[in-house]
């Protein structure tokens, strides 16, 4: 791998790596049975910049280029996945607000968005509404200079601890996206318990009645929350998920080839054992492709290359696909241990399987590939 990064990129994904060993791994288990980020976590990302590396440097950010941001979602989701999607959601509003905010909103929020002062959360879906964006139901009306929200978010990864929501409505001129603050009157959360995965990320419901919004906090004009707004926050949310299943599929490789190398059966160990080798060549291999295939993504995103769109959702259905089935054959290398908490691969069973269905499902990129290959692949006369 080495080849593929420059060596600042190496670099950085050593000191990635270093780090979630020492501070996010070994907590992993604990956090994920408590159903909880401890807020100092929180504020030890903030602090080591890691949550602002991808906004602006004008703004206070890092500025990183998408290989490097990509390297830091893998680290963090071989260790926590749940803490990976912190970065995920946070960077998907602080680039959203980059790219489509006015430079009054850019000035007020990305300073505090890079410094971890203010915690984004992105807020989209509703109880009936999942990837159907534009299908949303929360209604937005203007009031004046500004706008009222009423309406139901749910399923919203960190809505419970977050500073600010990005959100998405109905206006009567179309899907229109706004920033509404926690402390908005008549906003309100719920957690969500008992999740099959990402179980520490303090997904909520989030319910606004009657909440007033300043016209400021529109994001693009109205009628561009999904085509413009969400299509920015989704396109680099698949691209960490990406990211974040490469470290899935390193984190069950690494613990199947620990568990193989000590447990015996029938008087040798089962790293001997041939069907056992085979789920281990298959984690391996999977792992390489995957993460193969989001550098590419993030080099062709750094390229500003209109294939970037193809290769990341390329690149987050082939890793999402791979991680769950690296992290259920690491459970059945494991056996009966693989179903106790005190193993990490039952957690990385059930962080899998959230991850072949957020920022699009497995089948809804299945039919965006299918659309990407006919046009590729058609015979020239065609085209």
């Amino acid at each position: 791998m080495t080849g593929a990064l420059t060596e600042r990129q190496e670099q950085a994904r050593k000191e990635f790596r270093a780090f979630t060993d020492r501070h996010i791994a070994p907590h992993a288990d604990a956090w994920h049975r408590a159903q909880r980020t401890p807020p100092e976590v929180i504020r030890l990302l903030a602090g080591e910049g890691l949550l602002g590396i991808h906004v602006p440097q004008e703004f206070g950010g890092g500025g990183c280029d998408a290989v490097t941001l990509g390297l830091l979602a893998g680290e963090l989701g071989r260790a926590c996945s749940s803490v990976r999607s912190l970065l995920t959601v946070h960077s998907m509003v602080a680039h959203t607000v980059a790219r489509w905010g006015s430079r009054e909103l850019k000035r007020s929020w990305l300073p505090r968005l890079a410094g971890g002062e203010r915690i984004a959360a992105l807020a989209v879906s509703e109880p009936g509404v999942g990837s159907d964006a534009a299908g949303v139901t929360t209604r937005i009306e203007r009031d004046g200079d500004g706008f009222v929200v009423t309406g139901h978010k749910k399923w919203i990864t960190y809505g419970e601890s977050a500073d600010v929501f990005l959100l998405v409505g109905r206006s009567a001129e179309g899907p229109t996206a706004l920033l509404v603050e926690r402390d908005t009157p008549g906003l309100s959360t719920e957690l969500i318990e008992d999740m099959i995965g990402i179980r520490a990320s303090m997904t909520a419901h989030v319910r606004l009645d009657g909440c007033r919004v300043p016209g400021g906090n529109l994001l693009a004009r109205p009628g561009l929350g999904v085509s413009h707004v969400v299509g920015a926050a989704l396109d680099l949310g698949r691209y960490t998920v990406g990211w974040g299943c490469v470290g899935i599929l390193d984190a069950a490789l690494e613990a199947s080839v620990d568990y193989a190398g000590r447990r015996e059966q029938f008087g040798s160990l089962i790293k001997e054992h041939q069907l056992v080798r085979r789920l281990i060549s298959d984690m391996y291999t999977n792992a390489r492709a995957a993460r193969l295939m989001c550098l590419e993504a993030g080099r062709l995103r750094d390229e500003r290359d209109p294939g970037a769109l193809a290769a990341t959702s390329t690149a987050k259905y082939f890793a999402a696909t791979a991680a769950g089935r690296a992290a259920a054959d690491a459970v059945q290398l494991h056996g009966a241990n693989g179903c106790s908490s005190d193993y990490p691969v039952q957690r990385l069973l059930g962080d899998s399987r959230v991850m072949e269905v957020i920022e699009g499902s497995a089948q809804l990129h299945q039919v965006g590939l299918a659309e990407y290959a006919f046009q590729e692949c058609a015979p020239r006369s065609e085209r």
